[in-house]
């Protein structure tokens, strides 16, 4: 299991700019919680699924098998 940036670097940037506006939460979410601050909760738990291979919903992190 590897996870790393996407390797789009015009997302990756995107991305990155959207975390400074919102503080570091997600900025593909309307709400503010614990668990929307970047790494997101929903991407951790997707990690921890050994059948999951994907991006996580902003499309900065790669999870390989």
């Amino acid at each position: 299991m590897k996870v790393y940036e996407n390797k789009n670097k015009e997302i990756v940037n995107r991305v990155k700019e959207g975390l400074k506006r919102t503080g570091g939460y997600c900025p593909c979410r309307r709400e503010r919680t614990p668990d929307t601050i970047c790494m997101c909760k929903e991407f951790k738990d997707q990690i921890k699924d050994p059948n999951f291979e994907g991006y996580c919903l902003c499309m900065l992190y790669y999870k390989e098998k």
